[in-house]
C-alpha cells in the first residue's frame, strides 16, 4: 500500500461567468514513481473529468506543464510524489494569462518577449538559400547549446519578483536568449543593438538579482552567470554612451 496523497487544486474558469476562484481536495493512492502528470491524469480520468492543466511531451522538454507545486514553480512531469509531502498544493504560474484550473497561456508571452528581444540570428545571408553556414568551434558551440536548452516553460518568469511587478520585464529567459546571440558569431547585431533591446529597466538592469530564476530552472541552465555577465557588458556600454567613448 503506497501513501494517501491529498491534493488541493486550484480551480477557476474566466469563460465561466458563474465560476469562482476556490481549490478542490482529490486523494490518490501513491504509486511506485508516480509523477504530478501521472497523478493529474487519474484524477482527471477517475475523478473529475473538468480538470485543466496542460501537458504534451511528459519528458519535461516542451515545459507546457509548468505550475505552482507547493508554492515553487515546477514541471509536473518530472516531479515524483515521493519527493512531495503526503499535501501536495499545486496552483497556476502567476504572470501569464488563466487559462483554466492549472492552464495558464504562456504562448502569447513568449510570443511577444521573443519579438520584443529580436530572438532569431540577425545576419542578412540568413536568407540566402545559396549561403554556406559558418563554421564554428566545437567549444563555443557547446557553449550556446547550454544555454539553448532552454524550453521556455515560464517557471523562471514565475518566480521572478520583477516580473510579477512589471508587464514590460523580459524575464530571465529573454536575457538568457540575448546572451547565446552575443556568443553566436553568426549574429551581425552590435554592442549598440544588443543594449537598445535589453539596457534598460525593462532588460537586465530590472533583474533584482534574487537568483530565484536559477533556483527553479529545471534544466539547471547557469542563469544568474548570464545575467551577471550582461549586466557588467551592459553596464559598461552604458557608461560609453554616457561619456561619448566609442
Amino acid at each position: 500500500m503506497g501513501r494517501q496523497l491529498k491534493f488541493h487544486i486550484f480551480r477557476y474558469n474566466p469563460e465561466d461567468t458563474n465560476s469562482v476562484p476556490r481549490t478542490d481536495d482529490f486523494y490518490l493512492e501513491e504509486t511506485e514513481s508516480m509523477t504530478l502528470f501521472i497523478a493529474l491524469t487519474r484524477i482527471r480520468e477517475e475523478q473529475d473529468p473538468s480538470l485543466q492543466f496542460d501537458f504534451c511531451c511528459r519528458a519535461g522538454i516542451c515545459g507546457s506543464c509548468a505550475m505552482v507545486i507547493n508554492g515553487r514553480p515546477g514541471l509536473a512531469c518530472k516531479t515524483l510524489t515521493r519527493d512531495l509531502p503526503a499535501e501536495i498544493t499545486l496552483m497556476p504560474l502567476p504572470v501569464f494569462k488563466l487559462i483554466g484550473d492549472l492552464s495558464v497561456d504562456t504562448g502569447t508571452w513568449f510570443r511577444s518577449m521573443n519579438e520584443k528581444v529580436g530572438s532569431w540570428i540577425h545576419n542578412d545571408e540568413a536568407f540566402d538559400p545559396d549561403a554556406q553556414e559558418e563554421r564554428m568551434d566545437n567549444a563555443l558551440a557547446e557553449e550556446i547549446y547550454e544555454l539553448e536548452r532552454c524550453v521556455e516553460c515560464g517557471c523562471c518568469v514565475a518566480a521572478c519578483g520583477t516580473a510579477n511587478m512589471r508587464e514590460d520585464f523580459v524575464g530571465a529567459v529573454a536575457l538568457n536568449r540575448i546572451a547565446r546571440f552575443m556568443l553566436d558569431p553568426r549574429d551581425r547585431r552590435g554592442e549598440k543593438e544588443y543594449f537598445e533591446v535589453i539596457g534598460t529597466d525593462e532588460g537586465v538592469f530590472g533583474c533584482m538579482g534574487l537568483l530565484a530564476c536559477e533556483d527553479v530552472c529545471p534544466k539547471e541552465l547557469p542563469l544568474q552567470d548570464q545575467l551577471g555577465i550582461l549586466r557588467r557588458k551592459m553596464g559598461w556600454s552604458a557608461l560609453k554612451r554616457l561619456f561619448r567613448v566609442k
